[in-house]
């Protein structure tokens, strides 16, 4: 998998396990979240009847359950060449303006790295 060199190896283990999550579960998006002490929650995108998730917003909202009080970075895989108004709302909710959002294709490379704010 090719990445940017200016990853840090954390960045590129969020970017892994959200790649992992999107094609194991076989979900048009993977997510992983990374809280303030290092723990990472992974999540794919949630499509029933009566509850409809991106897979970023399900990562904060595991993050928030597990007892995160913030986060230091965000992933999401997708086809998608933008991460959407709404999770990015999302982690500048737990993490602040400053936090990045990372945004890779299905392949792992990377196409974006915006800030939640």
């Amino acid at each position: 998998m090719t990445q940017t060199p200016d990853l840090g190896p954390e960045d590129r283990k969020i970017i892994t396990l959200a790649r992992s999550a999107r094609a194991r579960n076989g979900v048009p998006e993977g997510a992983a979240v990374r809280d303030e002490t290092g723990r990472t929650y992974v999540a794919g995108t949630v499509a029933l009847p009566s509850l409809e998730l991106s897979a970023l917003r399900t990562a904060v909202a595991m993050a928030v359950a597990s007892g995160a009080t913030s986060l230091e970075a965000a992933a999401v895989v997708s086809e998608s060449d933008t991460a959407s108004d709404d999770d990015r709302a999302a982690v500048r909710d737990l993490g602040g303006d400053a936090t990045p959002v990372l945004l890779a294709g299905p392949d792992g490379v990377l196409k974006s790295s915006v800030t939640a704010g």
